[in-house]
């Protein structure tokens, strides 16, 4: 699930790693050509990263997103994100990504 004004679809995956309270991740698919993020996990486990992207129209979007995890009764993790452009019309949305 993403905001009108995202650019993220259910064609993207995002493939995360983490060491300690460093997480990065790619990710690719749908209208994102490929980006990557950076960011920290907190105690608490909710992740604040900025991302970038290269989109199919070949511009370059950049962006800030705070992310809570949690763990569904299958097991999976489920992100909900909200983000703000830093770049383009700086508006904010949000997205749910799903583990698969």
């Amino acid at each position: 699930m993403n905001s009108e004004n995202g650019e993220v679809n259910e064609q993207t995956v995002f493939s995360y790693h983490q060491n300690g309270s460093l997480l990065w991740a790619e990710y690719s698919g749908g209208d994102i050509l490929k980006g990557s993020l950076i960011g920290s996990v907190s105690d608490n486990g909710e992740l604040d990263f900025v991302y970038h992207h290269m989109n199919r129209e070949m511009q370059i979007k950049t962006g800030k997103c705070h992310s809570v995890p949690t763990i569904k009764e299958n097991g999976r993790i489920e992100l909900l994100e909200q983000w703000e452009w830093t770049s383009g019309d700086f508006s904010e949305g949000e997205s749910l990504l799903v583990e698969v």
